[in-house]
């Protein structure tokens, strides 16, 4: 006869800061919410990112939780233990993560604290591994190494690619394909969202503009990534956009950018200012920060990326090929970062840069189908079924560990 400790739902705690990437997580705690064999709670928390000086923005996080409708707790603390004793007050039989630099933690919620009384669940926040580093072969080191991936007790993950180096490191018992939900997520909004555009203006003609989403990547050096080139060519663009008064072009900065430039002394945070207000006085500019990018996305006619994650994402919502400005020097791409590529048409300047738009104006972008087809063949073996999957992998596991 089962015990009341196997006949009680299964407790999961989704402890988050990474929201820009919750579409990773969304499907999984909306099944176990509708799903009487489990009791899921979402936690907010502080975040450390590259060029913070503490850990803030948990405000941020809950708020993003609230305008979405999910009901949550706040763990607003500075003294992270107190936040990790309520963790423990729970008693979660899982919790969930889809981010996995510890540094971006506060101490009392690093894998190492978390292991120590429940299992750890890792989903990747990112659609796939798409860069490998210099001098190794395969899967970049970064994606199966750090103390999350070694100490996780679930990790499941997109692609063959990413599996295979987990278990070559030895990692292989708790490693999970089932695809990711973040694809599934983004496949469903783009039915399923209106579109929106931050600049509502019409043209002397009547029509609309052309609108341009523009949305660089943070990485500036060979140390990391290296495909950021946002120092280099932003006056660039403020003078293009100064110059093509028909064209809309809205700014979607990665979360880490402006943090990553002055800490890295690429910028001063007095120019940063100095281009933001210049970028802000415009008519046809506008910044986008929030969290979900799907409806923006939909609004837009063609995207300007540097990398590195919207050379899948894009192409995924809209059906449209990226205009991938690519940098000399960048990290090599794996298997499934070089068919994103070839899913792009790419530019290496802003000469290229504006003949490509001038194409795009008028529909007359290179013809991309065939390789946005492969692409999405690729990073999504098991369409629509990752959340489901996982939800299914854990509520087995629970029943074999209450054996």
């Amino acid at each position: 006869m089962p015990s009341d400790e196997a006949l009680r739902p299964i407790r999961v705690v989704f402890l988050v800061f990474y929201v820009e990437a919750w579409d990773s997580l969304d499907g999984i705690y909306r099944r176990m919410l509708a799903d009487p064999r489990f009791d899921p709670t979402v936690i907010s928390i502080p975040r450390k990112l590259t060029g913070y000086e503490d850990f803030t923005d948990e405000p941020l996080i809950s708020a993003f939780f609230t305008e979405h409708g999910i009901a949550h707790e706040r763990f607003p603390y500075d003294d992270s233990f107190i936040g990790l004793e309520r963790l423990k007050d729970i008693d979660p039989d899982y919790i969930f993560l889809n981010y996995p630099w510890q540094r971006n933690y506060q101490p009392g919620y690093q894998v190492e604290q978390l292991i120590t009384f429940t299992r750890v669940c890792y989903v990747p926040y990112f659609t796939s591994s798409l860069v490998q580093e210099p001098s190794f072969p395969g899967i970049a080191p970064h994606q199966y190494t750090q103390p999350t991936h070694r100490l996780a007790y679930m990790v499941f993950l997109q692609d063959a690619e990413v599996a295979s180096a987990f278990i070559e490191a030895d990692y292989g018992n708790q490693i999970f394909r089932t695809g990711t939900p973040k694809i599934d997520a983004l496949r469903e909004s783009a039915t399923t969202t209106t579109p929106e555009w931050p600049i509502d203006r019409l043209l002397d003609s009547g029509d609309r503009p052309f609108r341009l989403l523009w949305g660089p990547h943070h990485s500036y050096g060979p140390n990391w990534l290296n495909f950021g080139v946002f120092a280099d060519m932003c006056a660039d663009m403020l003078e293009f956009a100064r110059d093509h008064q028909h064209i809309d072009v809205v700014f979607r900065p990665h979360p880490f950018l402006f943090g990553t430039l002055t800490d890295r002394g690429l910028m001063t945070p007095s120019e940063v200012a100095d281009w933001q207000r210049e970028w802000a006085a415009l008519p046809n500019t506008a910044t986008h920060e929030s969290a979900g990018f799907t409806a923006i996305f939909l609004a837009s006619d063609a995207l300007l990326t540097d990398g590195i994650s919207f050379l899948v994402e894009y192409p995924l919502v809209t059906k449209k090929a990226t205009i991938f400005w690519e940098k000399e020097g960048h990290w090599p791409f794996t298997h499934t970062g070089a068919l994103a590529a070839d899913a792009s048409v790419r530019v290496h300047n802003m000469a290229e840069f504006a003949g490509t738009l001038a194409a795009a104006e008028v529909g007359m972008l290179p013809d991309r189908s065939a390789e946005m087809s492969a692409l999405m063949e690729y990073v999504s073996p098991y369409p629509g079924q990752a959340a489901a999957s996982i939800v299914e992998l854990v509520a087995e596991d629970f029943e074999d560990v209450d054996e």
